[in-house]
């Protein structure tokens, strides 16, 4: 029962980690698990520095490096210490079991199948398989707790009422598309009581007060919906339910409301909290938006092309909705598409069908105008989500859609239906689980969410673990913390010497733009250098009591511990996923830097190790323009070419004009290299490392020809937003396969993967 009150008021994508965490704990008290198998567990090889971490065997390069990290990180738990030689060993029965689509349900290699029990089962699916850590929570979650903690909690209104009282509110956090005034007003008709609602607002309090004030004295229910407008009544209204010596029996008080910082907590405190999410996927989200309709909706117009585009604008809206759970691939920002885009877009259609020409038929152009720019597309910010969605209304809304063959996925057509129980008929007849290639994503798209989910939860449980010295016995983490900064600092590169600088930089000619370019990245890099090594003498100091704790160094420590980069200095660099991670990229970035400044350009550049990208390539495009007599940097574009070069070690000599880069990689598609185009990803293989690429820039005067070429976008992380974008390459297209399909597989190029 405990588990359930505290159960129904969290939103699905909290709910599991509620139920992990309490699973983790209970176990961690019975002493069935150890702290430092707990840590393993919620950290993996965060925390595993690479540079002394054991290097990959050359028939272990299949291996992901943030798994080899982990595996380094378990190999420290006595039931695994071995499993480092054992991988190298037998390295083609892991990559069989590897490759599986659910490798938790196979024989594990190397007699871990009969040694391990569920907990030792997920910490070693968590070090190789991100994207299993859910299936098999959840069988450690039945396997500690009983079957039932694993399945989800179902909302039962009425036992909750029944739990309630007059002086206890029932509370429902809203989400995106959930409501639950349906189920609040069925209830109170199916048990004969009145309930009365009201939708708050600026001035709603009077009538609310008056709504009240009657429930007090007679009785019935009062539904108060999104009270997160009306903060201060929210106040009011638990002080008079509570301060009231009469209220009646039969009252009780529902509301609805966002999440908001500022809600009363007293008033949480006093209620009875729930949540009703809309169940996910595309059956799902047909379902819901048919339940909307009527049957004399259905026949407002005898137009043939009516209910066919009603039922298209019905997909578009849930497929619009669904893309979002995968993250940056299915949308660069997640918008909040609802129900008044729909409405507003089939009332188009019916306008737009009653004024059509029946001999000239359906003005697409007008109509893919109207929802990809108007109607959704007025919702949506980012350049290449605004093509996206336009994407879907061009491959969609067409002619086509009325022919019998038409599909938008294999097995999701439109049915030929003129009842509205005959669409429902075939909306329940739909799959419940939809394959990602439904959205235009390929298959590995799944493999990304479950992966980005996992990583959430293990995140969330980490942040909330206890900050105290001596937490689960073993080292301490100021002496971990300590000793790890005495590695940083003996490790730190020196600082720039201004001087030296100076001359280097005046020998490879201080007004060449990419000089320029070089002046300031070494700027930045060297504050970050003094940042770093600053805080860790400082964190040492402090650990040691010679000078006071910080805000700061509090931070530092904490973030340290966690495997994490400290606020202070992911503020002036770089974002990565564990410090190992950033304070290697730190090292590489400063090896490029040092080379340029001493030896001169390389021959390829990597992108990656610049703060500012951007400036790279004007840099660039300002010193072809230059080269060019009666070029202007306004009409100068950026021209590119994949090239064949592999390793940047093959290249003998630099391009005439631009720059060759390297260190991209292509997320959602691969490369095939024999013949320079876009092809499907492989099965599991999220990420591919792409050839050199020459980039240049040329007059925008001068035409190329751009059919069958995929404009891809540069990000410089798997986030992708405005602050992350760098730039826009081509890319070649196979003759039998359209841009558009890149689109829609939400195809960039990026410059960290970590």
């Amino acid at each position: 029962e405990v588990f359930k009150y505290a159960g129904r008021g969290l939103y699905e994508k909290d709910k599991m980690t509620f139920t992990l965490l309490l699973a983790l704990k209970i176990d961690l008290q019975g002493m069935k698990i150890k702290h430092d198998e707990f840590m393993t567990l919620v950290k993996g090889g965060a925390t595993v520095d690479t540079s002394t971490a054991p290097p990959k065997p050359p028939q272990c390069k299949w291996v992901p490096q943030i798994t080899w990290l982990n595996l380094t990180e378990l190999s420290k738990l006595h039931q695994f210490s071995g499993i480092m030689e054992q991988v190298e060993r037998s390295d083609k029965l892991w990559k069989q079991w590897f490759d599986k689509e659910a490798p938790e349900e196979e024989i594990i290699p190397d007699g871990y199948n009969n040694s391990l029990d569920v907990f030792r089962r997920l910490l070693l699916v968590r070090c190789w398989c991100p994207d299993r850590i859910l299936p098999m929570a959840k069988k450690y979650i039945s396997d500690s707790l009983g079957e039932k903690y694993s399945e989800g909690i179902i909302l039962d209104i009425e036992k909750m009422w029944q739990e309630s009282n007059k002086r206890s509110p029932l509370v429902c956090l809203l989400s995106m598309g959930s409501d639950p005034t349906p189920l609040i007003e069925g209830l109170a008709r199916k048990l004969r009581l009145e309930c009365r609602a009201i939708s708050m607002g600026q001035g709603q309090e009077v009538h609310a007060r008056r709504l009240l004030q009657q429930g007090i004295t007679s009785g019935g229910w009062l539904l108060l919906q999104n009270c997160h407008l009306s903060l201060d009544y929210v106040t009011e209204v638990l002080d008079v339910i509570t301060d009231t010596e009469t209220v009646h029996d039969e009252l009780r008080l529902w509301v609805t409301t966002e999440v908001h910082p500022k809600f009363s907590i007293n008033f949480l405190q006093t209620s009875i909290k729930f949540t009703n999410e809309p169940p996910q996927g595309v059956k799902a989200g047909l379902k819901r938006t048919f339940a909307g309709l009527t049957q004399d909706f259905l026949d407002i117009s005898n137009m043939p092309q009516w209910k066919p585009m009603l039922y298209g604008v019905a997909f578009l809206h849930t497929i619009v909705q669904e893309r979002r759970k995968f993250g940056p691939l299915g949308w660069n920002i997640p918008y909040e598409f609802n129900t008044s885009d729909f409405n507003a877009s089939i009332q188009f259609v019916q306008n737009h069908l009653d004024d059509v020409d029946p001999k000239r038929g359906v003005t697409w152009i007008c109509v893919r105008y109207m929802f990809g720019e108007i109607q959704y597309g007025g919702r949506v910010t980012d350049d290449y989500d605004k093509r996206l969605l336009n994407t879907f209304c061009r491959i969609w809304f067409g002619e086509n859609m009325f022919q019998s063959n038409f599909i938008f996925y294999k097995g999701y057509t439109i049915p030929k239906c003129s009842k509205i129980n005959e669409f429902n008929e075939y909306i329940n007849s739909l799959p419940s689980t939809d394959p990602p290639e439904v959205f235009g994503l390929h298959a590995n798209a799944d493999i990304t969410y479950q992966s980005v989910t996992a990583k959430s939860i293990l995140d969330t449980i980490l942040s909330i673990q206890p900050k105290d010295s001596s937490s689960g016995g073993g080292e301490t983490r100021e002496s971990m913390v300590y000793k790890f900064c005495d590695d940083v600092l003996n490790k730190m590169p020196v600082d720039y010497d201004p001087f030296e600088k100076k001359s280097c930089l005046a020998k490879l000619g201080t007004i060449e733009p990419l000089v320029i370019f070089l002046r300031q990245e070494l700027d930045r890099m060297q504050n970050v250098i003094t940042a770093v090594r600053s805080t860790v003498m400082d964190l040492k100091l402090a650990i040691d009591g010679t000078i006071i704790m910080s805000e700061t160094l509090r931070d530092a420590l904490d973030s340290i511990y966690d495997g994490r980069i400290p606020g202070a200095w992911k503020k002036i660099s770089w974002d990565s996923s564990t410090i190992s991670f950033w304070l290697n990229e730190l090292h590489d970035r400063n090896t490029q830097f040092r080379s340029w400044l001493y030896n001169g350009a390389p021959k390829s550049f990597w992108m990656t190790g610049f703060f500012n990208a951007q400036g790279f390539l004007t840099a660039m495009r300002q010193k072809v323009t230059r080269n060019h007599k009666g070029w202007a940097l306004d009409t100068v574009v950026l021209h590119n070419e994949v090239t064949k070069f592999e390793s940047i070690e093959t290249i003998q000599v630099e391009p005439q004009e631009g720059v060759y880069v390297h260190g991209l990689y292509l997320e959602g598609a691969a490369w095939d290299k024999r013949n320079s185009k876009l092809i499907e990803s492989k099965p599991k293989v999220l990420f591919e490392i792409m050839p050199v690429i020459h980039i240049t820039a040329v007059n925008s005067t001068t035409q190329t020809d751009a059919t069958r070429m995929y404009k891809c976008p540069i990000y410089k992380k798997p986030r992708r937003t405005d602050l992350t974008y760098i730039a826009e390459v081509t890319l070649r297209t196979s003759q039998t396969t359209h841009p558009d399909h890149w689109i829609c597989r939400g195809v960039a190029l990026l410059c960290d993967i970590k």
